[in-house]
């Protein structure tokens, strides 16, 4: 696990628990690193402006303010594995991580007996996936995880991007865009629609050819969404929901 992977955990773990506490040395263990490491950890969170706090005692510890954490949520079982599975699809895709998350905080959640009901139903529910023929070329339809982590930023904070972006010979240009759409599309690959500089036009990126993507202290001007209709070959478009 990697040093930005386990401070998110490291949040995760103390908001699932909260109000109790974790010793560093309970964190430590967890985490496989050094008491040492968690206290460097804790204390970067700490400057992030994370509400952790210590607290003193033979049977202190760490612990997050507990309005960090969810009361508990009256999903039966059969919901928390629903969503265990509809979260499971997303894997290393775009918000994959924040699906994970977001699993522990239900999970969590839940009351005591729900929660182990819940984990026990999906021992039982297991998903098939595809193995690639021998000698088959493995299929990496995504870009590196901070290319898709910088245009997750870029949308939600409506940021200009800066790309290098490889056309379909390999041929790198540097562009800036302003991004519209994350869109999910055929065989697991995802696209970013945005309005690029360099073509003064709308254009589609795929993203295993995004070679760098930095966001910009430059907002986006407002566009309206649906100028950014994709134009992708035999793709049928939906938006996702929230209600």
């Amino acid at each position: 696990m990697n040093r930005t992977d386990r401070l998110y955990a490291l949040v995760e773990d103390l908001r699932a628990i909260a109000p109790r506490c974790r010793s560093a040395r309970e964190l430590a263990k967890r985490f496989e690193v050094s008491v040492r490491t968690i206290e460097r950890d804790i204390t970067a969170l700490q400057e992030s402006g994370v509400p952790i706090y210590a607290e003193p005692g033979r049977k202190g510890g760490y612990a997050i303010d507990k309005k960090m954490s969810l009361p508990p949520l009256n999903f039966t079982p059969a919901e928390a594995v629903a969503i265990a599975v509809a979260l499971s699809q997303a894997g290393d895709q775009p918000f994959g991580r924040q699906a994970r998350s977001a699993l522990r905080k239900v999970v969590s959640a839940m009351p005591g007996s729900e929660g182990d009901l819940a984990r026990e139903l999906a021992r039982r529910v297991q998903l098939v996936h595809h193995r690639p023929e021998p000698g088959s070329p493995e299929i990496q339809p995504l870009g590196a995880e901070g290319i898709s982590r910088a245009i997750e930023e870029a949308l939600l904070r409506r940021r200009v991007l800066r790309l290098e972006y490889a056309d379909a010979k390999g041929a790198l240009t540097s562009r800036d865009v302003e991004p519209g759409v994350f869109l999910g599309g055929r065989g697991g690959f995802w696209y970013l629609v945005a309005w690029c500089r360099l073509r003064d036009d709308v254009r589609v990126f795929r993203l295993d050819r995004i070679a760098a993507a930095t966001v910009t202290a430059e907002r986006s001007p407002d566009r309206p969404l649906e100028g950014f209709a994709a134009d992708v070959p035999n793709m049928i478009v939906d938006a996702a929901v929230l209600d």
